[in-house]
């Protein structure tokens, strides 16, 4: 590590051109799905009987039977081994923010020979090591058996490398013991608990056609990219996913230039091959663009059924930072790789959809879809209001604390914009006065009046609110850029099926005095004005909606460590427990696994504060300090006039000793952490209170060193270099 290396890899940047792809002329539709054992490949392959009756289990979740298990994985098989692929793996989403995989070869002996085989059984279940994962204390380190089933909702795939290809199975994991060790079951578990009482609804609203609802999910990924030569010389990024230290550069992101930019050609080269691995993967990537920050981009998909969704988001990750090291770059995940310029979020766009085509967040033009639509925004009003503390803990971590309330990102108070239409609507509904929207002048009653169209740029946006409704769906924008969506689309999924049953009950228990419409109007105006201090549409930023929001009564829980311990709260418990999403034992592990993660990455990062301040920053800056000394004497002796010089010297040196002091403070405040017996919930907060704060007093002295040291001492790639230098 020295600031020669730095020089040559800011001189091999300027070599490098973009990375041509093999195939640059590509048939999308030829392509899209090329890797997918997807239902064209199941038509053909398996008997009309058998792929009817596959499709009914991926459709809604039923149990697949043996014989029909064999014919899938026979055909399965041998689509794969056409394609290359000489093995297979179960490939599920342990509480690791990750996937993992463990493959096994089709390839099995008999007489001598070897033959290629899969069955049914090899299909549905597999058996992986259960006590290497994070159980929150549901497993013991000796208790190691766990495994893995196939979830058919989620198609198979094909994952292509240099030396061959590998059959990739979606699956579920769970302990011996049947607990759930995944973020994927309570995922599942919550998309049924969700269909039943959307549908359970839809009838008491005279709906006789939909038979099913499943939740819907379009994840916008956000990602910065550093050439990989600067990658290398930050240890710090290596090891924790963000810089640790780091002055501010000249030039950030102030002009405002970046944004829906020209894509420079390295950086589009390595774009296209991203999307043309996800379209082989059946992943409906559709937009990408510059970000806000300088090196930041975002890539977009199309709306799928959330299981299918949660599992491409994974691969996306994946294929982004696989992608990457091909291109001569490292992707960077992580909510906020730089102090001082936006971080990185993944807008959770969620809604709900019918087995019959419709989109039940869609306002409609008839009197029956506009029923229905505002009974659904009463259920996410209610929801949201109501479980804003367990909603908060599902994005609440520790990269997650430096993106949230600044720059784009929402704050951690929870709130729903509506758009001044709509919200004028929903007014004039709690207040009775059967007026819709001011601007229109229309009047509308449920079930016989028409709602003002909405069509899906009738409001404008708010970047400001962590969940806002944009036209057919609402965007969570709080979900973090390295978190895997499962748990925040599981928790949604259960707080609105919760508001579905309870609109459900009070309609039932209205519906026979006043009838379906009065019921249904009563319903919905008492929910909304009992839920309507969740509502806002103005600066979340704001001190002013900061104190109006503790009016209200809002929660605001400013960090991950104050979220996290709701979630095994007693209201939530009985919430999952209602709803067979989780057992209180799987709730109170995924809470101890949350503060865990908090404490590693906390403890990660202060060990790698330590190292580099250590080893790169202190000594680089003694070696300027002597130089400047060595300087100050030299043209002393020649009797210069030196107080300026001797006051800089002055300076640095009491900026160095400051840095040697503050490594010590960090040093010590690290050891008690690391040695402090207590609960989950108590160890993070010392982590929180005494790591996180003297790393902050640590890197400003060490990024005023950054300003002061000789350039050509300064080993460490800087901002203006990691950020520009592409």
């Amino acid at each position: 590590m020295s600031a020669a290396a730095r020089v040559a890899a800011i001189q091999l940047i300027a070599r490098k051109s973009p990375v041509a792809i093999a195939s640059p002329a590509i048939d999308v539709p030829e392509l899209f799905g090329a890797n997918v054992f997807g239902l064209d490949q199941m038509r053909a392959r398996l008997p009309e009987a058998a792929y009817k009756a596959l499709r009914s289990c991926m459709e809604h979740g039923q149990e697949l039977e043996p014989a029909l298990a064999d014919q899938v994985a026979n055909a399965m098989k041998e689509w794969a081994v056409e394609r290359g692929a000489t093995h297979f793996t179960h490939w599920f989403q342990p509480m690791t923010g990750s996937t993992a995989e463990k493959h096994d070869s089709f390839a099995s002996l008999e007489g001598g020979k070897v033959l290629m085989e899969f069955s049914g059984k090899a299909l549905i279940k597999g058996e992986p090591d259960a006590s290497s994962f994070p159980s929150g204390g549901l497993r013991a380190t000796f208790e190691a058996r766990g495994y893995t089933a196939w979830d058919p909702t989620s198609p198979a795939f094909i994952r292509e490398t240099t030396n061959g290809a590998t059959l990739c199975i979606p699956t579920a994991f769970c302990s011996w013991t049947g607990e759930a060790l995944d973020e994927k079951t309570p995922l599942l578990r919550s998309a049924e608990a969700l269909n039943r009482e959307a549908v359970r609804l839809l009838r008491l609203l005279g709906d006789h056609q939909v038979n099913y609802v499943y939740p819907t999910l379009g994840c916008e990924q956000e990602y910065f990219l550093i050439d990989r030569d600067l990658y290398l010389l930050r240890p710090d990024l290596v090891a924790t996913g963000r810089t640790l230290f780091g002055a501010r550069p000249p030039k950030g992101q102030e002009l405002e230039d970046h944004y829906f930019g020209s894509i420079a050609p390295r950086v589009l080269a390595y774009m296209q091959e991203v999307e043309h691995e996800l379209w082989k993967l059946g992943v409906p990537v559709k937009t990408r663009h510059n970000e806000v920050a300088p090196s930041q981009y975002e890539l977009a998909p199309i709306f799928e059924r959330s299981t299918v969704a949660v599992d491409h988001n994974m691969l996306c990750m994946e294929v982004l930072k696989q992608v990457a090291l091909r291109h001569g770059f490292q992707c960077l995940l992580h909510e906020k790789p730089y102090a001082g310029i936006n971080g990185s979020g993944k807008h959770n766009n969620w809604s709900m959809s019918t087995d019959t085509g419709d989109n039940l967040l869609d306002p409609g033009r008839s009197p029956e879809a506009n029923m229905r639509f505002m009974v659904m925004l009463a259920a996410v009003m209610r929801g949201v209001d109501t479980h804003a503390d367990l909603l908060r803990t599902t994005i609440a971590h520790a990269g997650n604390d430096h993106r949230l309330g600044a720059n784009e990102a929402p704050p951690a108070i929870l709130s729903i914009y509506l758009g001044e239409q709509l919200a004028d609507v929903v007014q004039a509904l709690i207040a009775g006065t059967g007026r819709g929207s001011d601007r229109r002048g229309e009047t509308m009653r449920l079930g016989v009046g028409v709602l003002p169209p909405l069509p899906r740029d009738a409001t404008d946006r708010n970047r400001t609110s962590p969940f806002a409704f944009t036209g057919n769906k609402f965007e969570f924008r709080a979900v973090g850029s390295s978190q895997a969506t499962a748990k925040p689309n599981a928790v949604l999924n259960t707080i609105i099926a919760d508001s579905l049953a309870h609109l459900a009950n009070e309609i039932e228990r209205l519906q026979a005095q006043k009838g379906l419409e009065a019921a249904v109007n009563e319903v919905v105006a008492d929910t909304m004005k009992k839920h309507q201090r969740i509502l806002f549409n103005g600066n979340g930023y704001s001190a002013e909606w900061h104190a109006e929001a503790g009016k209200r009564g809002l929660p605001n829980f400013r960090n991950a460590v104050d979220a996290i311990g709701n979630f095994a709260s007693k209201k939530n418990v009985e919430l999952f427990e209602r709803f067979g999403v989780l057992s209180a034992k799987e709730a109170e592990s995924r809470m101890n696994i949350m503060f865990e993660a908090y404490c590693k990455a906390i403890a990660i990062e202060g060990q790698s504060a330590l190292s580099v301040a250590r080893t790169i920053i202190l000594p680089a800056a003694q070696k300027s300090q002597h130089e400047v000394a060595v300087s100050v004497m030299a043209a002393k002796a020649a009797g210069a006039e030196t107080k300026a010089q001797e006051k800089r010297l002055r300076d640095m040196a009491l900026r160095i000793e400051t840095l040697v002091t503050t490594i010590d403070e960090l040093a010590s405040v690290f050891e008690h952490a690391e040695s402090h017996a207590g609960s989950p919930q108590e160890h993070a907060k010392v982590y929180r209170d005494k790591v996180a704060t003297a790393m902050v007093r640590l890197r400003e002295c060490a990024d005023g060193l950054e300003t002061m040291v000789n350039d050509a001492d300064w080993p460490l790639p800087k901002y203006r270099e990691v950020l520009f230098l592409q």
